[in-house]
């Protein structure tokens, strides 16, 4: 038997939910990171993620729980808890027993909000937030559109779709495409950084032909938050958000978002044309079939024309705790 990845869920900031999907009072279930979990908002309009199974007698409060003020209440026996996981209230009882009442009873998660995306921080030994979710000024600028969003679940992990920024020969083999330059890279802590820039001649919707300065730019912030802006036939703002549902298992969100132009103008087609290259078969749906069927290799057998892999790797690795076994590592020393 192969195991097509050694490697564990990575911790750090990951999507489990668009805000405007996410009402007061919605109370889902939800699978994330290996375990069920329910996800829910609060009447003052808070999100709440937790684990499924209620620590009173393993209700799933993802099926039939409610929001009351607060807290979420199980539909077994109505044990109430808040967003820190403490039990607030037992109806029929005149005692909450002190193991109920400390904050954690219920597993949950920290939450944050930003960017249009519910964020939950997931640590397998459950260390706080060590790093922020990088804010994007263009989700709240009354410049630019509506979202425009894609999705996909299949048997993969958030280390090789983020690998396949640096992997430069597939650009042609896979996209159809000449190598796509690296360009500039830059890594400084959980942050990555690339530019690559050119120049691409394309036809324009009023069929002219013309040879335009592109620039593709690349903020990567943990494992589960990418951002991508495009500039040159259209400029575009990319969300890329990888969620592991198991440790070989992903769901995979694009989220596009572009300046406002009037009904009818001729940028409109150039954004639909760019968004179309970036999805279609020259784009990720080129990729999910490879990603679906491929393994790891920890020690892959590289020639001079493949990017660095190896140094976003040595990156990458630090998003995972392992448990002192040194074959589990990703990259070769």
């Amino acid at each position: 038997m192969v195991d097509r990845f050694p490697m564990p869920i990575p911790f750090g900031w990951f999507f489990v939910s668009y805000s405007n999907e996410l009402e007061v009072g919605d109370v889902k279930p939800v699978r994330y990171f290996g375990e069920d979990l329910v996800l829910y908002r609060t009447e003052g309009g808070v999100a709440g993620l937790a684990e499924a199974y209620c620590p009173h007698l393993g209700a799933h409060i993802g099926h039939g729980g409610v929001v009351e003020g607060e807290t979420i209440r199980c539909p077994f026996h109505s044990w109430a808890f808040d967003l820190s996981g403490a039990c607030k209230e037992i109806p029929y009882s005149r005692i909450i027993p002190p193991a109920a009442r400390k904050p954690g009873c219920l597993k949950t998660y920290p939450i944050t909000e930003t960017n249009g995306v519910v964020w939950a921080w997931h640590h397998p030994q459950g260390v706080a937030p060590m790093f922020e979710v990088e804010v994007l000024d263009e989700v709240s600028s009354p410049d630019w559109g509506a979202p425009i969003r894609y999705e996909w679940t299949f048997d993969s992990n958030p280390q090789e779709i983020a690998e396949n920024g640096v992997d430069l020969a597939h650009f042609k083999y896979v996209h159809k495409m000449d190598a796509v330059p690296e360009g500039e890279s830059h890594y400084e802590g959980h942050i990555r950084r690339s530019l690559a820039a050119g120049q691409r001649t394309m036809e324009l919707p009023d069929g002219t032909v013309r040879t335009l300065d592109t620039e593709v730019r690349t903020l990567q912030t943990g494992a589960g938050q990418k951002s991508t802006r495009f500039k040159g036939m259209a400029d575009l703002l990319l969300q890329v958000l990888a969620t592991p549902v198991e440790h070989d298992k992903v769901e995979l969100r694009f989220e596009f978002r572009h300046p406002k132009f009037p009904e009818g103008a001729p940028e409109n087609e150039m954004i639909r044309r760019s968004i179309a290259g970036i999805i279609g078969q020259s784009g990720v749906e080129g990729d999910i079939p490879i990603w679906h069927t491929k393994i790891h290799r920890v020690r892959p057998l590289l020639c001079d024309g493949d990017g660095p892999v190896l140094r976003f790797r040595e990156y990458f690795e630090q998003f995972y705790q392992f448990d002192g076994d040194p074959a589990a590592r990703v990259a070769a020393e």
